[in-house]
């Protein structure tokens, strides 16, 4: 019964979030969704933050979840890897929730949404890192600096889908690629 009500308690945190934003959402439109009293939630949660570090913690699940399923072992690294960020990037565009919380980062900056957007943003890196070092591991690619590596890569997708769209046509998947590939993995020159 208790585990019932916690999860209603996050689904109506969720929901909440997805539609008014973390700033404008409150306790007790939480406790009115989730059709429990206000009491209930701070038997779970000291605060609406420690709610949202909840929400975020299981996005960032979800997310390596869906990087995860684009790996193929009969594909390329290179290969792997785009799947995998393009899955990361795609799940972001498509979730409600990290819709609204990006919106609010940019429009308001408000700090909590600030630091969970900034937690979210190095577990991908984080996650990206590590499977470098595997690929360093096992002689796929050359050794570089894994963290930093990672955070271009990101930077480099961010920006080929958010933000070269505002005055671009969207790139298809296959054009991030080979943007991807020429741009990080086999450079410029001849």
């Amino acid at each position: 019964m208790l585990v019932d009500r916690r999860r209603k308690i996050i689904e109506a945190t969720i929901h909440s979030f997805s539609i008014f934003g973390y700033k404008a959402t409150t306790m007790d439109q939480i406790a009115r969704l989730a059709s429990v009293g206000k009491g209930t939630i701070y038997t779970f949660f000291q605060s609406k933050e420690e709610l949202l570090d909840e929400i975020i913690t299981s996005l960032i699940s979800e997310m390596k979840e869906e990087a995860e399923k684009a790996f193929n072992p009969e594909l390329s690294f290179i290969n792997n890897l785009h799947n995998a960020l393009y899955r990361i990037l795609e799940f972001r565009l498509k979730n409600q929730l990290t819709i609204k919380l990006i919106q609010e980062e940019r429009e308001m900056g408000t700090k909590a949404i600030l630091g969970s957007m900034e937690k979210l943003e190095q577990e991908i890196v984080h996650y990206i890192s590590q499977k470098i070092i595997t690929a360093i591991n096992n002689g796929k690619i050359n050794d570089c600096n894994p963290e930093l590596t990672a955070f271009i890569m990101l930077k480099l997708y961010i920006a080929l889908i958010f933000d070269w769209e505002k005055h671009h046509n969207p790139l298809q998947k296959e054009e991030i690629l080979k943007v991807f590939e020429m741009n990080i993995f086999y450079g410029l020159s001849k």
